[in-house]
């Protein structure tokens, strides 16, 4: 979890970004409609999403920070998963639309004026690049604010896209450049936002994290004096950072318990577990336990 000052960091390059963004936005959609760019305004319906993207990734850093409560035990944290997920799906809906449009006017193109086009996709780019260097620092802590970073990323890549198209525009009048170079984008992004969307419905189904290995685990944990066995094992993420693990040992001596308790927190910070809950039985539980092993 993200201490305080990191978390006040996090809100203040939320913002930064989400100014920028909004800015851009109306540039490339005025811009976009006098141009009669496609680029542009792919670009721009990449920032409108960045908008709403970036506007509920700072909601959910800020509400996702509430107390635990009898009710929620891990109080609002899987919000920022679900933010993910949001900013990764909206993200997949606005690409396919793109290319669907930009398939349109590769059948029938339509005149664009390069020189507009070139000088909004330039003020797009320098925006997107200071953008996107404030949200990096902070785009490997947390699922949610990397899904953010995506966004711009993805605004970025568009920015560089239309600068292309319009340079290819102005030099050679050449119309199709311009939704060639928004398909282009919009496969980048899609394949971005597919991970993410990918990697947030993993956390929201308790996946095994990718990283770590369920038989290392195993292995790390049977090799600890005292403990015979260890059945129903379980790892998964219950936000960007935070690691649980649960698991029955059979462990026989009574007086080995605290020790053997001992060893597997030491065990599983190996692994970058933090939370670890543990089930000692002396003997084993099968009858008791069959909704487990069915």
């Amino acid at each position: 979890m993200h201490g305080p000052l990191e978390h006040a960091g996090h809100q203040r390059r939320l913002r930064v970004a989400l100014a920028i963004t909004l800015l851009v936005l109306i540039a490339e959609l005025v811009g976009g409609f006098a141009a009669n760019s496609l680029t542009l305004l792919a670009d721009a319906g990449h920032m409108l999403t960045d908008v709403a993207a970036l506007g509920l990734t700072l909601f959910v850093t800020w509400f996702s920070r509430r107390p635990e409560t009898p009710k929620r035990t891990y109080g609002y944290l899987r919000l920022e998963i679900f933010a993910a997920f949001l900013n990764g799906g909206a993200l997949l809906v606005i690409s396919a639309l793109i290319v669907w449009e930009a398939v349109t006017r590769i059948r029938q193109p339509e005149p664009v004026a390069g020189g507009l086009m070139l000088i909004i996709a330039l003020v797009g780019l320098v925006a997107n690049l200071f953008s996107a260097r404030t949200l990096h620092p902070a785009s490997e802590s947390s699922l949610n604010l990397r899904g953010a970073y995506l966004h711009i990323l993805g605004d970025l890549l568009g920015s560089v896209g239309t600068v292309v198209a319009a340079l290819i525009i102005r030099i050679t009048a050449w119309r199709l450049a311009d939704p060639i170079a928004s398909i282009i984008v919009s496969l980048l992004i899609l394949r971005s936002a597919w991970a993410l969307v990918r990697e947030s419905v993993d956390v929201m189904l308790e996946s095994t994290p990718s990283h770590i290995s369920l038989g290392a685990v195993r292995a790390q944990l049977e090799a600890i004096p005292g403990i015979e066995a260890v059945h129903d094992l379980h790892v998964w993420t219950v936000t960007s950072g935070v690691i649980a693990m649960s698991t029955h040992a059979i462990v026989r001596e009574p007086e080995r318990h605290q020790h053997v308790l001992e060893h597997v927190l030491d065990a599983m910070r190996l692994f970058g577990i933090q939370h670890v809950t543990v089930q000692i039985e002396q003997q084993e539980m099968y009858e008791r336990e069959l909704h487990l092993h069915a």
